[in-house]
Formats: structure tokens, C-alpha cells, sequence
């Protein structure tokens, strides 16, 4: 069986406001063939979104000059609770709309200095006009609508998880600070990857948005580059060798997982719902889902 996939790229994520290497930064893990054709792992540890930007450019541009096509794993959400758009307001309450909003408001330097804390909580006083649902702010950083400390629930708010965030026991996209929070990640994450797959002048699918929440097969992915999807490294059993960072060992196992799955021609299966019970117009309208949940 035919492979989707010629190459796998995963991206741990960071939302640090000052350039940072090693661990917790942004650890890239690229799988792709060598010139005998076998796949081989290379690693880069960016100091900044920026020069992330800059690499990742780099490799789907040499990836497309071989006409081979590669999946592209985030760790962070790229949806929100069901309803999120529609309580900001936004004219599309989908999931486009609210990546639209997110490119327009973060300000995110070359030196990594953003403001995702002013944009969550303007975003907060836009949804509730209270200090939540975001939440997690550091206490330099505490503002009329964003606490440090986890807001209580509210009769009529927005869900705390997602459905894919309850089926990987993951954290809330809402935490924005402390252990596993992966709410500022994806608040500068998102616009990056709107940013990149913009530039690939539709040959990019953000999955499961633009392909449906369905297996996937070669002529669903024909003329298609690159497939971004949301991924979970805490899924896969990332096992560091001598002196290697958890980061690293977690996009290496990550690629190498979804290769294996590939290779078995099992990964298409894994686009689909598989066991889950969600409710499809959610998950391909505004949630999102995590590949391999």
C-alpha cells in the first residue's frame, strides 16, 4: 500500500517571550529520505518563532522541489471550545474566522516578545467581560480581565476542554501558564501556522477544517504538499537517549510513530473519528481534533 506521506515534521511549540534553546523552546523534529531513500531524523532547537519560521520555510521549500508531500504535526490546539467564535462576536463563527482574528491581534517579534496575554484578555472581556475563561496569567502580567488562578465555572460558559483535549486526558487550550499549558502556545502558534499554509497557495489542508474528520486517501491528498495537523507527544512513549533532551526524544518518537503508522498504510485510518464519540460539525467547524486520539 502507498504511502501518504514521504516526510514528517514535528513541531514542539513555545510561547517564551525571549530567545531560548534547550529545554521547554521550540524543538523541531524533521523524518524525511535521505539519498538512499531511507528516512532519516535530523533535529533543530530554534531560539526563536522567528528563525522556527525561517527552518520550517526551508524544508517544505526543499520538500516541494522533490515533489514530496509531508505531515506536519503541531503540539498545540489549533480550535477552541465549541461556541468560542460566536462569543467573540466574529462575523465567521468558525474556526477560520477565529484564525483570522488571532492573525490580526498578535503582535509576535523576531526576538519572540508578544503580547498573548493582552490578546487573552481582550478576548475574555469580548467573551464573558470577565476575567475567564482564560486564565494563568504570571502576576506581572494580570490585567482587568486575565487572573493568575483558575477562574470558577460559570452556568453557561464556554466548555473547559475540547472533546479531543477529554479523550487525551490534555490540558485546557484556556491555561495559559504552568505545567503541560498549552493556551499561549496556541495563541501564537496559530497565526504561524495560518501564515505558512497561506504562503503554500492552497496546497496546504489544516486537518480536519479543510479535509472533513474522515480517513484520508491518496486522492483526498492529490495536488496537496503539506497536511497540518494537531499532534499530542504525550501520546507516543518518547524514551530520551543518552543526553537527549524530552523535546527532541518527543518529536523524534512523534514523526517516527506516524511514519510506522504510514508505512503499515494505518495512517489514514487515524484521520478519521476512529472509536470517538463527538459530534462531527463541531470537530471539522471550530474544535479540531488530535491526530492519534
Amino acid at each position: 500500500m502507498a504511502r501518504l506521506f514521504n516526510a514528517y515534521v514535528m513541531v514542539d511549540w513555545s510561547a517564551a517571550a525571549a530567545p531560548k534553546t534547550g529545554k521547554d523552546s521550540i524543538w523541531i523534529g524533521v523524518l524525511k529520505r535521505d539519498v538512499r531513500f531511507r528516512l532519516a531524523f535530523e533535529a533543530h532547537n530554534p531560539a526563536t518563532r522567528e528563525e522556527a519560521m525561517t527552518l520550517l520555510r526551508a524544508t517544505f521549500t526543499e520538500l516541494k522541489r522533490k515533489g514530496e508531500r509531508v505531515l506536519v504535526g503541531v503540539d498545540f490546539p489549533l480550535g477552541f471550545p465549541a461556541g468560542t467564535a460566536k462569543a467573540l462576536q466574529l462575523k465567521d463563527p468558525t474556526w477560520a474566522g477565529l484564525w483570522a482574528f488571532l492573525a490580526k491581534d498578535i503582535v509576535d517579534k523576531p526576538n519572540n516578545l508578544n503580547n498573548r496575554f493582552a490578546v487573552a484578555n481582550k478576548m475574555n472581556r469580548l467573551m464573558t467581560d470577565a476575567a475567564r475563561p482564560f486564565w494563568g496569567a504570571p502576576p506581572k502580567d494580570v490585567q482587568t480581565w486575565l487572573s493568575a488562578t483558575k477562574p470558577d465555572a460559570v452556568k453557561g460558559d464556554l466548555a473547559q476542554l475540547r472533546e479531543a483535549e477529554k479523550a487525551c486526558k490534555a490540558k485546557s487550550v484556556w491555561q495559559l501558564a504552568g505545567a503541560g499549558a498549552v493556551g499561549g502556545q496556541a495563541l501564537v502558534g496559530i497565526p504561524r501556522v495560518k501564515a505558512l499554509a497561506d504562503e503554500m497557495a492552497g496546497a496546504a489542508r489544516i486537518w480536519p477544517f479543510e479535509t472533513g474528520w474522515k480517513a484520508l486517501t491518496e486522492a483526498d491528498l492529490e495536488g496537496v504538499q503539506a497536511v497540518f495537523a494537531e499532534v499530542y507527544p504525550s501520546l507516543h512513549n518518547a524514551k530520551p537517549e543518552p543526553g537527549e533532551v524530552l523535546d527532541r526524544a518527543q518529536v523524534r518518537a512523534t514523526a517516527e510513530h506516524f511514519a510506522k503508522l504510514d508505512e503499515q498504510g494505518k495512517l489514514g485510518a487515524a484521520f478519521g473519528p476512529g472509536a470517538a464519540k463527538a459530534d462531527p460539525a463541531a470537530i471539522e467547524t471550530e474544535e479540531g481534533w488530535i491526530l492519534g486520539a
